[in-house]
């Protein structure tokens, strides 16, 4: 069993937490929110983000970044995508090179375009290298929670490190398989997001399953170009990171980032709908840093960059959908 610190007590962090419990580890959950310390240390229960349910005894939270770094073999980060660089170099002096990180955050970083696994290196590499890992994969943390099967990936350069993050984290509900493609997992997790939003979009709208299809499918081939420029391999995508994240993200009612295009295609406002949201819906920022990094690496984007024109509101939802349809005719 290992000491883990769990970075972030979201819902994604907060099921992770509780799956780990569960397994017999030592979880150290650090929440941003004293309300949310409170709550569990008190009712055994995230009230602010995870609400009815009860989370092991064994889970220890706090607001003291040290004290959850104390002993920590694995730390396991589940923060916003805009705040990891602030957060890791606020622990920077708590860190330890024996310790592996694993990013579950499923984002970029918008100012300096950078995948989580980049924005960890470059801060704890000024200290010592870091060994790392990036885990991926269609994953609704209600339905982890609750024990519904879930298979994802952890992807690691370090091929022993993410052997021992698949052994220490896999359960009779949660299954990992390895993989050494970092770019390709970051990207697939971070991009699908983009593509939810325009499937929310098509839901808002009204629309029915083939443009749904059709936008899943043209979504993944625009995936696949920005992650294989950036280095990764395309069978990556074709599988639980990319083909079936994506899916789940597209098609699933639990999706933050398809509730955002649903509003938006019913005529609500980018700020109103975030205003009314609890949790960060990464797809909002990724759209803008997805669209900087396909203009800097040459790749033709042309299903986000009208996701990123409806949310900067130069666009109207339909009126997006027609320019799609009415691009220039090309092969597949």
């Amino acid at each position: 069993m290992k000491n883990i610190a769990v970075i972030g007590a979201g819902n994604w962090g907060t099921a992770l937490s509780a799956t780990l419990a569960n397994l017999g580890h030592r979880v150290s959950l650090w929440a941003y929110e004293p309300e949310v310390v409170e709550s569990i240390r008190t009712h055994r229960e995230n009230a602010l983000f995870m609400p009815s349910i009860s989370l092991p005894e064994s889970i220890v939270a706090t607001g003291d970044l040290a004290e959850a770094l104390a002993s920590a073999e694995i730390v396991l980060t589940v923060m916003p995508s805009h705040v990891c660089r602030s957060l890791y170099e606020k622990m920077l002096n708590h860190l330890r090179p024996e310790m592996i990180f694993v990013s579950a955050t499923k984002g970029l970083d918008t100012d300096r375009l950078m995948r989580m696994s980049e924005i960890i290196l470059s801060v704890v590499g000024e200290k010592f290298p870091p060994r790392l890992c990036a885990i991926s994969g269609p994953s609704f943390a209600q339905e982890v929670v609750r024990g519904d099967p879930t298979a994802v990936v952890v992807a690691s350069d370090d091929a022993d490190a993410a052997r021992l993050v698949q052994r220490e984290f896999s359960s009779r509900v949660l299954r990992l398989y390895t993989s050494s493609d970092m770019v390709g997992v970051e990207i697939g997790g971070a991009v699908k997001n983009v593509i939810a939003i325009a499937a929310g979009v098509i839901e808002g709208l009204g629309l029915g399953h083939n443009p749904t299809a059709a936008l899943i499918t043209r979504g993944l081939a625009e995936i696949c170009r920005l992650a294989c420029a950036l280095g990764a391999r395309r069978e990556t995508l074709a599988g639980l990171a990319g083909m079936g994240d994506l899916v789940l993200t597209c098609t699933g009612d639990l999706s933050r980032n398809r509730s955002v295009g649903v509003e938006l295609g019913k005529g609500r406002k980018l700020p109103e709908i975030i205003g009314s949201m609890r949790m960060v819906a990464e797809g909002v920022k990724t759209t803008t840093a997805t669209v900087a990094l396909a203009a800097r690496h040459g790749v033709e984007m042309p299903i986000t960059q009208q996701v990123h024109r409806i949310l900067e509101g130069h666009v109207s939802p339909s009126d997006a959908i027609r320019e799609l349809m009415e691009r220039t005719l090309k092969e597949e």
